[in-house]
């Protein structure tokens, strides 16, 4: 499938997704977001790969969404982008495949929320960048709000939407917004090496995990461990697990039955 503003290759059960719109900072525009969720959804229907890399061409990972656009659109079309900006995060969220964000610049604003919905976020050490700018332009940062707020803590992205400041990624890491820093030169390579570690479990336990993850996250207590019984059931009755264990018992390595996720 050919894409204007987006690149996708599959390799080693890894899939790689480059914005590659670097004239434009890789602005996120009406047309770069669709194409997002139509590269995820056909992946995810595939199934072909375990984890997907998103990453960016050029020197800024994601500069926001396209200020032109939102200058240039009416009020109706505004709606439209920020309705596929909804639909693009819940096909993130969606997808069976764990999905990593290489920031390899800055990543500002609505960039921020694209590198926070992903499932897990590296950076490069010195160049990587992250903050909600939103009031630069007076401009709150409503979306990004909603997936930065749910991964560290709220007086942390309060100060980032007031402050409107650039965070380093030692500094993110302190956080907990970013998982691993990388050296820059070595932060395709060692991302990559990670998604190839996280691909030796299977499909099937890949997407249970971040399905059930952000099922119950924001449960009660309660209500989070009634449903996660019956998953902890329902995973059993699956045959990979049935694989699993029996592999450790007999202390070999186990085959997956990788046919579907599902």
């Amino acid at each position: 499938m050919g894409y204007k503003h987006i690149l996708y290759e599959e390799k080693e059960e890894i899939g790689i997704l480059t914005l590659n719109r670097p004239h434009k900072r890789n602005a996120l525009s009406l047309e770069t977001e669709n194409e997002i969720i139509n590269c995820l959804k056909d992946a995810g229907n595939r199934c072909d790969v375990k984890v997907i890399i998103l990453k960016a061409a050029g020197e800024v990972f994601c500069a926001g969404h396209d200020r032109e656009e939102i200058v240039r659109l009416p009020i109706g079309e505004i709606r439209r982008l920020f309705h596929t900006s909804f639909n693009m995060m819940m096909t993130m969220r969606s997808a069976p495949q764990c999905i990593i964000a290489q920031v390899q610049g800055i990543a500002m604003a609505a960039g921020c929320q694209l590198a926070a919905a992903c499932d897990l976020i590296t950076a490069g050490e010195e160049k990587a960048r992250f903050g909600m700018t939103g009031l630069l332009y007076s401009y709150n940062c409503s979306t990004p709000t909603v997936p930065v707020s749910r991964a560290i803590p709220q007086k942390k992205c309060m100060e980032m939407l007031m402050t409107a400041h650039l965070y380093t990624a030692r500094e993110a890491e302190s956080f907990h917004l970013v998982n691993r820093v990388f050296p820059d030169e070595k932060l395709d390579e060692m991302t990559y090496e990670w998604a190839k570690e996280i691909a030796k479990a299977s499909k099937y336990a890949i997407y249970m995990a971040k399905q059930v993850f952000y099922s119950q996250v924001e449960m009660t207590e309660w209500q989070a461990y009634q449903y996660t019984k019956d998953m902890m059931a329902l995973a059993r009755a699956n045959n990979n697990a049935i694989e699993g264990f029996s592999a450790s018992i007999e202390k070999r390595q186990p085959v997956w039955d990788e046919s579907s996720p599902f």
